[in-house]
């Protein structure tokens, strides 16, 4: 087997499974999970539409490049969006959701040949980075989140060695689980740095359409082009239709940016048989092409928030994100994991404590002492859900 498998750390459902195992829920309470984000809003009838019109698909093999029309619609999401023109044949890539181009990624960016190779992540991150590092024979480091800057990365707490041992920085913007999103300014120290030391910078964008005010998040491309990097040298960015068009089951979305990097990208996921079905893709076109179903998604989950937040500020640290479908609450006492198994106990509602979603850097966890809340059920369910933990707080206080 693989020695690098054992160096993977259990996956924090896995770890919130063991945590829980002999708490016993309420049962005179319905059970509500805001512990996993997965969308669970309807899937867009339009692509339900163009998936069963293009069911003849199935019946060829497609080509892991993409058909031209699905990179063409892509390219003409991110014009829209961004204001950002690629060039559709070598600078987009249509993957199988971004969880598994942020895996293959790594594959393809890290020389595990070069001494103390290393990939760089955001502390609390999503642990598709830290596994994909791992596998590809990479050390890992932390940046972790600053309080006083809503929760976004502290990128000042890595030394000019380890950054001259980076390989590749993931960054996540806007950001799980705080939703915090990057600012021009901390964009252009990150280009900066990888001019200086030569690493990649992976943007996962994948919470980008789900913000709060009339100011969409600003993307990597968007600021790099703001900057004068038209070329994206050693910068891709990666999005999905999950969050965007609430279609986790799809399995679509993309990878843009540096064309260098798009080859050896396009050449390892050849091999790595990871091409999107014609029927997949063609649903896909009909999402990109398509803002009405994301106005009103996006529409749902601000619903959400303007709920259930005055239930939940009065009795817990938290406040509205810059982006996303998360609340990143500070408990009481600080103990997260004891929060979170009191909570299932009383009232029969599961959270993620925060604890679990990082790592031990710089001498703290920075997740300890938060919960992460995941609004993705409907709007009754999680005001009710909210409603319990208050009333958790206040008899427990």
């Amino acid at each position: 087997m693989n020695p690098l498998l054992q160096r993977l750390h259990p996956y924090p459902f896995e770890r919130l499974r063991a945590l829980l195992a002999d708490v016993t829920p309420n049962p005179a309470l319905r059970p509500i999970s805001l512990g996993l984000g997965e969308p669970r809003h309807p899937a867009p009838a339009l692509v339900e539409q163009a998936l069963c019109a293009s069911l003849s698909g199935l019946s060829s093999y497609p080509a892991t490049a993409g058909d031209p029309a699905l990179r063409q619609a892509i390219a003409g999401w991110v014009q829209r969006r961004y204001g950002v023109a690629l060039d559709p044949a070598t600078q987009v890539l249509p993957v199988l959701g971004s969880r598994e181009a942020l895996f293959s990624l790594a594959q393809t960016v890290v020389d595990p040949t070069r001494p103390g190779a290393t990939v760089l992540c955001p502390n609390p991150f999503y642990q598709i980075y830290e596994g994909a590092a791992l596998l590809a024979g990479a050390a890992t480091a932390f940046a972790n989140s600053d309080p006083a800057r809503n929760f976004a990365a502290d990128w000042s707490q890595i030394d000019d060695a380890t950054w001259a041992r980076t390989q590749l920085v993931f960054v996540c913007s806007p950001g799980n689980p705080a939703g915090a999103v990057m600012p021009l300014a901390e964009w252009q120290q990150l280009f900066a740095l990888s001019d200086r030391h030569g690493f990649v910078i992976a943007s996962d964008e994948c919470y980008s359409e789900i913000y709060f005010g009339s100011q969409a998040p600003l993307g990597a491309l968007q600021a790099a082009q703001a900057l004068g990097r038209h070329d994206f040298r050693r910068l891709v960015a990666l999005t999905s239709l999950s969050k965007r068009s609430s279609l986790p089951g799809l399995r679509s979305g993309f990878v843009a940016g540096d064309a260098a990097v798009i080859k050896q990208f396009l050449l390892y996921r050849t091999y790595h048989g990871s091409a999107m079905s014609l029927t997949v893709q063609r649903a896909s076109i009909a999402a990109w092409n398509d803002e009405a179903h994301v106005q009103a998604n996006r529409a749902l989950y601000q619903r959400k928030f303007e709920q259930v937040l005055p239930i939940l500020q009065p009795v817990l640290e938290v406040a509205l994100p810059d982006a996303a479908f998360y609340l990143w609450a500070g408990v009481a006492g600080g103990d997260d994991v004891a929060f979170a198994r009191g909570l299932l106990a009383q009232y029969n509602v599961a959270v993620l404590p925060g604890s679990l979603l990082a790592r031990q850097a710089h001498g703290l966890n920075p997740g300890a002492g938060r919960i992460r809340l995941a609004l993705v059920a409907e709007v009754d369910e999680c005001v009710e859900a909210a409603q319990r933990i208050a009333s958790y707080v206040r008899e427990t206080a």
